[in-house]
């Protein structure tokens, strides 16, 4: 079987770690490439996460480029030290990576993986979607090259996390998210409506620690502030599985129980609207078959180094 390429475009924090192990170890995926933006933490320290997590995987034959540091319009925000810690790891010191990112930004690297071979590639983007955006700029047929994009991010029936209504990866970039939701391809979003009720306990956090590979240990490590993080917002030792469940309702792993096609309009301030009038429809997820903790912790545990292209 013929391993179908997935770019991912990332904010490497806790979440996008996990949500990167599940990629690389899926069956039938292989990551043709990752690619960063400021979110979690700004673009370039998401680079250096990443290298570094793909060395403890032994995957050094990934490139990572750097992408945007601000979003279309105004500044980057710092990032979320208080949830993602300051590296936006949770603090952790991991091995550096032998490696720098690749020559260019996220957007030459992924135009370049969306048209070997054209209509192919999947996207997976895990935060602010200013790099997506960044790129239909620079090659509106961008749509016609890939095979669809999943995007964790948005509040649609249920409150945000950083406003009433507005959930981080959105309000992040509001103009780049109207721009993507907009666009001719398929676009699968993966909103807090879903991923705040599918969650990881401490034991799912031992699972990994035991498994003992470099990459599972490491991953243990950085959710201890992830957790200390949710313990008191959710009254209990969880942690929401928001980017992982992005991964996994790309790759299969996952399957959405309910999941209609919504016109939506992104607002200035990254609230998302239900508007008929919007002609472009998106799917969003709003419910899973099943728990997807024992699906994403066993795929992580299983995890080994898959083929290299």
């Amino acid at each position: 079987m013929t391993a179908v390429p997935v770019y991912l475009d990332c904010d490497t924090g806790v979440d996008d770690a996990l949500a990167l192990a599940l990629l690389l170890g899926r069956p039938g995926t292989a990551v043709a490439g990752i690619g960063t933006v400021s979110g979690n933490t700004a673009a370039g320290q998401a680079a250096r996460n990443t290298l570094d997590l793909l060395a403890l995987a032994g995957r050094d034959d990934i490139p990572v480029a750097v992408g945007a540091h601000h979003p279309l319009a105004g500044t980057f925000g710092g990032g979320a030290a208080r949830v993602h810690g300051g590296n936006g790891i949770g603090g952790v010191a991991l091995p550096a990576a032998g490696r720098a990112p690749a020559a260019g930004d996220a957007v030459d690297l992924l135009l370049g993986l969306a048209r070997r071979p054209v209509g192919g590639l999947r996207i997976v983007a895990t935060g602010p979607l200013t790099n997506l955006a960044l790129a239909l700029r620079r090659e509106p047929g961008l749509p016609a090259l890939v095979r669809d994009v999943t995007v964790m991010g948005g509040a649609v029936r249920v409150p945000g996390n950083v406003t009433g209504r507005a959930e981080a990866n959105i309000a992040g970039d509001p103009a780049a998210a109207a721009a993507v939701l907009a666009a001719a391809w398929p676009v699968t979003l993966v909103p807090l409506d879903v991923t705040m009720g599918h969650r990881f306990a401490e034991d799912d956090r031992a699972a990994l620690a035991a498994a003992g590979t470099p990459l599972t240990t490491a991953l243990a490590a950085l959710l201890t502030g992830y957790f200390d993080y949710y313990e008191p917002v959710l009254g209990e030792r969880r942690v929401p599985l928001h980017d992982p469940l992005a991964a996994g309702i790309a790759t299969g792993l996952l399957t959405p129980a309910d999941a209609p096609l919504l016109g939506l309009r992104v607002e200035p301030d990254g609230r998302l609207v239900e508007d008929p009038a919007v002609a472009t429809r998106t799917r969003v997820v709003l419910s899973l078959t099943r728990d997807a903790a024992p699906a994403v912790r066993q795929s992580i545990v299983g995890h080994r180094c898959a083929p290299r292209e």
